[in-house]
């Protein structure tokens, strides 16, 4: 899987412009944040900005190029709704290594001696647990849940 594979896929569950009350990003836009980007007119947001946001400050920093094709969608996904530092300490647990936020040599080396399959399975229990201790879960817990069922489902 490539950036432009994955990109297609975050995009079929980030929608248009949203502002729920309860959500702490405020405004968003094809799941670009306001308090993320406060720069940045978040109504205007066209996809191709968005999809540049996304490679730069999500795919590169979270390194999703460095991990096996079964994992580098969720990697992304993650590092899009935790941030990347998050979504790579949730790996580094998931390959039993100090859980530094850097993937250094330590993290490339239990990535290659983990079977991917069981990788990809153990990185997204991490990410349910990560996200079923947030505050906001009872208000979008459910949808999160639905969107890795999605994902775990896909080819």
């Amino acid at each position: 899987m490539n950036f432009d594979q994955a990109f297609e896929i975050l995009i079929g569950h980030e929608g248009g412009y949203v502002n729920h009350p309860r959500d702490p990003g405020g405004e968003t836009k094809y799941g670009i944040t306001k308090r993320q980007y406060p720069g940045e007119n978040i109504k205007e947001m066209t996809l191709v900005r968005a999809k540049d946001i996304y490679q730069r400050d999500y795919w590169w920093k979270a390194g999703c190029d460095l991990v096996p094709d079964c994992v580098k969608f969720d990697l992304f996904d993650t590092a899009v709704n935790a941030g990347p530092g998050a979504a790579i300490r949730m790996l580094q647990r998931a390959v039993g290594v100090v859980d530094d936020g850097v993937i250094g040599p330590k993290t490339m080396q239990a990535l290659g001696n983990v079977d991917p399959e069981r990788l990809d399975k153990r990185f997204n229990g991490h990410r349910l647990d990560h996200l079923n201790n947030l505050d906001t879960w009872p208000d979008f817990g459910r949808g999160w849940a639905q969107r890795i069922a999605e994902n775990l489902m896909k080819d």
